[in-house]
């Protein structure tokens, strides 16, 4: 039902597919409202969730993910039984309030935890190919950083469960994006196929750039195309697919 990282020691998880009440190309642990599972089904699998993890539903904080860059501050979550309504449109949030999960949704797009224990102050950005060719992870870190006096180099990451390159063909302009501005060795080419983009790769180096310590990023292996039985995948099951849900929160 969740994944979790020794790198971060704080309250977080990487939700799979498992432990839910949905059902159909829902089944069984959809967290997405807007993809066609009855709204009753999807609260319930953030209770469980929730509750897995010491939690309330009201303490889950999503805003409206639009393949951007923009970035929400967030100050506290709403009082109540279920899980609020997206904040605002944005691909990215951070806070320093505690008891406050910041949850990012995805079904084969790149979920990046950031903490910085010093402050403390914690961030969850969502990447798909356009976040991530404007370095949206890279961009939460300066906003830590700027906000709050975070600093960079003592960072810590976890990069989540995603479409990896044995399964994301991309077209030869977006591929030549990434490789303008994260250099070499992003796409694997062969024969009689466009290029396969490692947008977990392009995520890590968008961190790095910024000053955060290989050493303190931990990429989670799996391919959600890969494991039917374990996660969501929006590009294998042609869109037609539930919604894993990446979250931290500060105690």
């Amino acid at each position: 039902m969740l994944l979790t990282t020794g790198r971060l020691p704080l309250c977080h998880g990487f939700s799979t597919r498992e432990g839910g009440v949905s059902e159909g190309p829902f089944a069984s642990l959809n967290l997405g409202r807007s993809v066609g599972d009855e709204p009753a089904r999807v609260a319930e699998n953030a209770r469980r969730l929730a509750a897995r993890v010491g939690l309330t539903p009201s303490q889950l904080v999503c805003a409206n993910q639009v393949h951007g860059e923009r970035l929400l501050e967030v100050e506290t979550a709403t009082p109540g039984v279920d899980m609020p309504p997206a904040i605002g449109d944005a691909d990215g949030l951070f806070t320093r309030a505690r008891r406050v999960a910041l949850c990012i949704r995805t079904a084969d797009c790149v979920p990046v935890l950031l903490y910085a224990p010093e402050v403390p102050a914690i961030a969850a950005v969502h990447a798909g190919w356009r976040g991530a060719v404007l370095s949206i992870p890279g961009k939460a870190v300066a906003e830590l950083g700027n906000r709050y006096g975070a600093v960079p180099a003592r960072m810590l990451a976890a990069i989540g469960p995603s479409i990896r390159s044995c399964c994301y063909e991309v077209g030869e302009e977006v591929a030549a994006q990434f490789e303008a501005r994260f250099g070499p060795g992003l796409t694997v080419r062969c024969a009689g196929e466009g290029p396969r983009l490692d947008l977990v790769e392009a995520c890590r180096r968008s961190l790095m750039a910024v000053g955060v310590q290989g050493c303190n990023i931990d990429v989670l292996p799996h391919c959600t195309a890969c494991s039917p039985a374990l996660f969501f995948s929006h590009r294998r099951d042609q869109g037609r697919s539930g919604r894993h849900l990446s979250f931290l929160a500060l105690d």
